[in-house]
């Protein structure tokens, strides 16, 4: 198998796995009671939400554990709101957001908020002039992607973060997902409020995910209940799974030191195949992260291609994985401007640390086989 689908979701590493079932076993108390089983898992936890603090640079009051990026996103960006309507109920993000937070703005301005969807160029990024354009006297939150999780551009967050510094009542939040390990985000330099991660896109396992809040911001929470997560996140909190997912981000900010510029060889060298090859059109720009290119073949159905790779044990994307299974245009795509044609039929690769250059020489030679192939087909 060739796995390119890891914008989708990553293998876990092995250790993680162990680390997960070790911490299941050894320490399944509920870190809320007040026995020694619970004290425990307790103790475990706060060394975890130490430990991930350092990773990040952050102080381990700002880290709150959640089920996802999803969740992560959705805290970030309906707290914000709620927590702060009475002072403004402006939000602004962008025409190019993954699904988990465009739906939320969707939602939120349903519930009467107001929400200024920022245009992205030909790249898929956001211009600092537009946000700058955009923040006005009610406004309380500005949410954008720091890389695109189809496209692999990467929105200007350092210049947008300190700017929105003259603009002190403004939050920011930024999700960081399709980033971790691949494109550095410092979280204090950038002067981000709210940020997302999401495991199992790291080598971690799905269902837990990690929200930075930074210090003296509040959020209204989304769950009621308990008062875990600093009261922010309610619910007994996922000891195991909390750990095994900062021991791979870990590993792959270990590796990231290792393998990013070989990642970005190879990354580079698919595009400049692709680009070799009549009908194709690479989509991805030149100033990118390393791991993701995505390329149409209008007139061919993404599906087809996605098949075609498939039967040879070749696994990529359409879209999000989020979005995969609606048949319209990709969302992105359009907001970039491209034509309907290339935007109904992008195809996403995505890399990982794990994957190796004979993988990439396989892929490249079934590309330049299988698409002129298909294209004579349709075009008979």
């Amino acid at each position: 198998m060739i796995y390119f689908d890891n914008s989708a979701t990553t293998r876990p590493y092995p250790e993680v796995v162990e680390t997960f079932a070790k911490v299941s076993v050894d320490f399944f108390g509920n870190p809320s009671s007040l026995h020694p089983g619970g004290k425990q898992a307790e103790r475990l936890l706060v060394q975890t939400r130490e430990r991930a603090a350092s990773l990040l640079n952050v102080d381990f009051k700002e880290v709150l554990f959640t089920s996802g990026g999803t969740e992560s996103n959705n805290l970030a960006i309906k707290g914000t709101a709620y927590q702060h309507r009475s002072r403004g109920r402006h939000l602004i993000t962008s025409e190019a957001e993954h699904p988990s937070s465009y739906e939320t703005f969707r939602q939120l301005e349903q519930e009467g908020f107001n929400v200024t969807y920022l245009p992205v160029n030909n790249k898929g990024i956001v211009s600092l002039d537009d946000v700058k354009q955009a923040v006005g006297h009610e406004t309380v939150l500005v949410s954008l992607l720091h890389v695109n999780n189809e496209l692999g551009s990467i929105n200007p967050v350092e210049q947008i973060g300190n700017f929105l510094l003259n603009h002190p009542k403004v939050l920011f939040h930024v999700d960081h997902v399709q980033g971790v390990g691949k494109v550095p985000l410092h979280l204090k330099n950038a002067k981000v409020d709210f940020c997302s991660f999401s495991s199992h896109k790291f080598h971690g396992l799905k269902g837990t995910g990690l929200l930075y809040a930074r210090a003296g911001t509040k959020l209204s929470p989304i769950f009621k209940g308990g008062s875990q997560e600093h009261q922010m996140r309610a619910g007994t909190e996922n000891v195991a799974g909390a750990t095994a997912m900062v021991k791979a981000l870990r590993m792959t900010q270990d590796a990231a030191v290792k393998r990013t510029k070989e990642l970005y060889r190879m990354s580079e060298r698919l595009i400049e195949e692709l680009k070799s090859i009549d009908g194709v059109y690479v989509n991805t720009p030149e100033e990118r992260a390393p791991h993701i290119v995505n390329f149409s073949v209008p007139g061919l159905k993404p599906e087809v291609l996605v098949q075609s790779y498939g039967e040879k044990s070749m696994y990529v994307s359409t879209k999000s994985a989020c979005s995969s299974k609606f048949a319209e245009p990709s969302r992105v795509l359009t907001a970039c401007g491209f034509s309907y044609e290339r935007a109904a039929s992008g195809v996403r690769v995505s890399l990982s640390f794990e994957n190796t250059n004979e993988e990439m020489s396989a892929f490249i030679d079934y590309t330049k086989e299988m698409i002129p192939s298909l294209l004579k087909v349709v075009n008979r």
